[in-house]
């Protein structure tokens, strides 16, 4: 794991009190694309929080674009999400 994707893990983890966050460094896959050259700041995320209880799937997309909004003006070019609750993360098992 990259030490962006731990950055970014432990960020999400914390500012979203999250009981499960797996971060993928996609970087490597964007390598040359317009507005990230070297391929870097590309990051797909899954999420499990009691913050997006009643939330539609946008709104707990906003939820944690708020919560890293730092990072995503400073190293993350793109972020992809997947954000489930525990009882939909439970469900899956």
């Amino acid at each position: 794991m990259s030490e962006r994707s731990q950055k970014l893990e432990a960020a999400l983890r914390e500012r979203l009190n999250a009981v499960h966050v797996a971060v993928e460094d996609e970087s490597h896959l964007h390598a040359g694309h317009a507005g990230a050259r070297e391929g870097g700041g590309h990051f797909r995320a899954l999420i499990v929080s009691e913050r997006f209880e009643g939330k539609t799937r946008v709104e707990a997309q906003r939820v944690v674009f708020d919560a890293v909004a730092t990072e995503m003006n400073e190293w993350i070019h793109a972020l992809s999400l997947r954000t489930l609750t525990p009882a939909q993360w439970d469900a899956l098992s």
